[in-house]
């Protein structure tokens, strides 16, 4: 089980990922609005735990936009708002359980198990580009049914531009969205990534194609048979 934790407190995130971790789930960690927005975009998670006053937005907009693209990841919000009338908008945003802070870590857990629990299986789409196949859940790229080898960050640059089959993917666009998943990275280590990326695709050979459009950014488009 892989959660993400949404929650501007640095000490809070700590605290809650080695609760987390201790109870034998792998979790992720994001202090924005934006950040949430950017990962949810190329990962999927079996659990959401969600803080509202975050320092760029409202984390119900983070909840409303997650639920208008029919995402059903199960969202925990946690949060020191505790009125009934903002649980019950959490709830009606989306939210499938609310916990108000301060909390105790025994439930917590037990609010994640239960959701757990009830939680449906969502399957991410499987994203396809000429003998390319994505697959989100497992987090594997495959040829021709062979796993390709490809580095947490390779495999994240692959499944941003499949994502944008076919259009030019920016390069701010692309820097950012890296930036937000893996810690600051630099334009350079961007072109070293696509340079490495490039040369395992043509061994497969993948019938795609990563060009780079100047002054623009990237575009991943088929080769054909």
């Amino acid at each position: 089980m892989r959660l993400l934790l949404v929650e501007d407190s640095a000490r809070l995130r700590e605290l809650v990922s080695e609760t987390i971790r201790e109870a034998g789930w792998r979790i992720d960690t994001v202090g924005s609005a934006l950040e949430a927005q950017s990962v949810l975009y190329v990962d999927a998670y079996d659990l959401i735990l969600l803080d509202l006053g975050l320092p760029d937005g409202d984390g119900l907009d983070v909840l409303r936009a997650l639920r208008r693209q029919r995402n059903a990841t199960p969202v925990l919000v946690l949060t020191a708002r505790g009125a009934i009338d903002e649980r019950i908008a959490g709830l009606d945003a989306g939210a499938d359980d609310y916990l108000t802070k301060p909390f105790n870590n025994g439930e917590l857990l037990a609010r994640i198990r239960a959701l757990l629990r009830r939680a449906p299986v969502v399957l991410a789409p499987v994203l396809e580009a000429g003998q390319l196949r994505f697959d989100p859940a497992r987090h594997e790229v495959s040829c021709y049914g062979e796993v390709l080898p490809l580095t947490p960050r390779e495999r994240s640059v692959l499944e941003i531009l499949m994502r944008d089959l076919g259009s030019v993917t920016p390069k701010r666009v692309l820097e950012r969205k890296l930036s937000d998943l893996d810690g600051d990275i630099s334009v350079n280590a961007i072109d070293l990534q696509l340079s490495r990326l490039r040369k395992k695709l043509a061994a497969c050979p993948a019938g795609v194609a990563i060009e780079t459009v100047r002054g623009v950014g990237y575009l991943l488009r088929e080769t054909g048979p």
